[in-house]
């Protein structure tokens, strides 16, 4: 009976997809003699929607909806077969790719078009929604979403305050009354992989606002409008989001999504492979291929390869990272799941030739290591 080999990669950044980068392995493990089943991953970034849609059965269905500066975008929102469940990424509707970056403005970016998304799943009769909230344009602290949902947020005269962190200045009281019912029946989950609270030196604003476009004073300005936002959640809602883990991510939308749709935070890659049963499809492997991009000391803080590895070896299977290359902290992963690593760049394989080349050096990789691993010379 040939070998069989789980092949569930995560994907290489500018390089290639998590389906690409699962086609090539699984290629190499052919040509090895193995009988390979493709399972691409995502960790709720980027590819989640596809990798859900794609293990799970489903359609993926465009959405119109207001980008980060309020221009009308095309976002993605899946629908899963089983008529319940809805994915998908705010960066579709809300990312930092759709500002260019001479336009990118932290102080106006909004997260409206997300909520725009995940109405449009309520519509669509989804009852658990699972949102990735990575590479966001916005620090809004999820005002914008609420918003699209029905809240109100109102100044001091009564009035809808504007998009953005600007808007948030301006805060003085929350209406819920208008809300979407259909939130009340709803499991929402968001994938968060990171711990940043909301404010303060690891908050929202000094750690991310700057890379969406925010100079010095609107750092500080942004600090104070999401203290703002805490400190009416806090008197309206009676939701504390201060000390919340991972209430800093996407620009405060982490806390925004816990005090507005009572939403779990929980770890992208966990969440994904929970989904997709993993552990049924481990029980039917003899060996398991991951990659991705750079392998370090990250990958072990919950990327989906590392996910992968932990649980390989609680099944008892062994796993083989194929990385594009690796960096500090990796060694680690070795006594934590990992077999063996067979990164691309290596001595006779440079950096730019692992990106240009990455599929045939994956395949070519695949196939070296499930042949040693069927002789036993791993």
């Amino acid at each position: 009976m040939p070998l069989r080999v789980l092949i569930a990669p995560a994907p290489l950044k500018e390089c290639l997809t998590a389906g690409e980068a699962a086609r090539a392995l699984a290629e190499g493990a052919r040509r090895a003699g193995a009988q390979p089943t493709e399972l691409p991953l995502a960790d709720g970034g980027r590819g989640t929607t596809e990798c859900l849609v794609g293990a799970l059965g489903g359609r993926i269905v465009p959405v119109r909806v207001a980008g980060p500066l309020g221009e009308s975008v095309a976002a993605a929102l899946g629908l899963l077969a089983d008529g319940r469940t809805a994915v998908f990424e705010m960066a579709s509707a809300s990312g930092l790719a759709l500002v260019p970056p001479e336009r990118r403005n932290a102080m106006l970016a909004t997260t409206r078009g997300t909520g725009e998304l995940l109405r449009a799943a309520l519509q669509a009769g989804a009852q658990r929604i699972f949102m990735g909230i990575g590479d966001s344009a916005t620090s809004d602290g999820g005002a914008g979403l609420a918003q699209a949902l029905g809240f109100r947020l109102l100044d001091a005269r009564g009035r809808d305050i504007g998009p953005g962190a600007a808007g948030l200045a301006h805060l003085a009281r929350i209406d819920p009354s208008g809300a979407d019912a259909r939130l009340a029946e709803a499991e929402v989950a968001v994938a968060c992989d990171v711990d940043n609270p909301l404010l303060g030196p690891r908050g929202a604003a000094r750690v991310f606002s700057p890379q969406k476009g925010a100079a010095p004073p609107q750092v500080e300005e942004i600090e104070a409008a999401l203290a703002r936002l805490a400190d009416v959640i806090e008197h309206d809602l009676g939701a504390d989001v201060r000390p919340l883990a991972g209430g800093g991510a996407a620009g405060g939308l982490g806390a925004g999504a816990v005090a507005f749709l009572k939403a779990r935070l929980v770890r992208g890659a966990e969440w994904v492979l929970d989904a997709v049963n993993i552990g049924r499809r481990l029980a039917e492997a003899d060996l398991v291929l991951t990659a991705e991009g750079r392998f370090d000391a990250q990958s072990l803080a919950g990327k989906a390869p590392m996910a992968v590895a932990r649980r390989a070896a609680a099944a008892g299977v062994p796993c083989i990272v194929i990385p594009g290359s690796v960096g500090p902290g990796h060694e680690p992963a070795l006594a934590e799941g990992v077999t063996r690593i067979f990164p691309l760049v290596r001595e006779n394989v440079t950096l730019p030739r692992a990106m240009a080349q990455a599929a045939e050096l994956l395949a070519g990789r695949a196939e070296e290591a499930v042949a040693r691993f069927a002789a036993g010379s791993l």
